[in-house]
């Protein structure tokens, strides 16, 4: 099903939610700056999460941007306004950081359509989705060691467990930018498509996504995340795994592949 996304006249704002059925859209909307993130930005994307992971209706999130690029990050604006503020303060490194820390850890599947080019602290807001699917033509950089930037801790290790510290380096100490035929092969991207079939690729990952069992799914992801960062709650993790065969997920999804039928979570 190909969408018609809004073309870069539309007038900016903070990021969009639309929803449809069992699925969630956010939408960055600033295209006439690359949808280049502001501090109002921030915030409405904590309010956004909040309230899509309270509506158990929502069964997966779709991170994308308006126009032609995916994002050209934060602004520096801020960054050099808030460089040079007391010590004590919030950096904008911090606040950029809760952010996409907190979309890591959204209990819900979550894909990133990467409709552009994603650059900046843009790369992490979408390596922090669990699946990124990207137009053939996107291209990405991390340009933090051309800014003298030390990027936030979190970031790094997000590059370093879903990257490894090879590509990790290479994309941080260079700063060079890569096309997308290499963000597919080094694991940026999951899947790749042309233009005119990304919304298919987008529309088929998502329907997968939200006709699996929630509850299991939540679970399981938050064992991967924390296995990736080396910080498992094992007695947590055994405890989810022993509620879920007595639970009535496992119940309904037993009789429907005896039933040979799609189950209904």
């Amino acid at each position: 099903m190909e969408k018609s996304w809004p073309k870069a006249a539309e007038q900016a704002s903070t990021p969009i939610l639309e929803i449809g059925g069992a699925r969630a859209t956010i939408r960055l909307n600033r295209p006439k700056h690359l949808n280049r993130l502001q501090p109002d930005d921030l915030d409405a994307l904590m309010g956004l999460f909040e309230r899509i992971e309270a509506d158990p209706d929502i069964r997966v999130l779709v991170l994308t941007g308006t126009g032609r690029a995916f994002s050209a990050g934060y602004d520096l604006g801020s960054i050099a306004e808030r460089a040079s503020a007391a010590p004590e303060a919030q950096t904008a490194g911090s606040a950029f950081e809760i952010v996409v820390d907190r979309l890591e850890d959204l209990a819900l599947p979550t894909i990133c359509r990467l409709n552009g080019g994603v650059y900046g602290g843009s790369t992490d807001l979408a390596l922090a989705c669990d699946f990124r699917i990207g137009v053939d033509s996107c291209e990405m950089f991390m340009p933090a060691a051309r800014l003298g930037l030390h990027y936030y801790k979190s970031g790094i290790k997000r590059y370093v467990s879903r990257l490894g510290a090879d590509n990790a380096r290479k994309l941080f100490l260079t700063a060079e930018k890569i096309d997308a035929a290499e963000m597919l092969r080094i694991g940026y991207l999951t899947a790749m498509a042309p233009a005119a079939a990304l919304d298919a690729e987008v529309d088929r990952l998502a329907t997968v996504l939200s006709g699996n069992a929630p509850v299991a799914m939540r679970g399981m992801k938050r064992a991967i995340n924390e296995f990736a960062h080396g910080r498992l709650d094992e007695a947590d993790a055994d405890r989810r795994a022993r509620d879920s065969m007595r639970g009535a997920e496992i119940k309904e999804g037993i009789k429907a592949f005896s039933e040979k039928r799609p189950p209904k979570f």
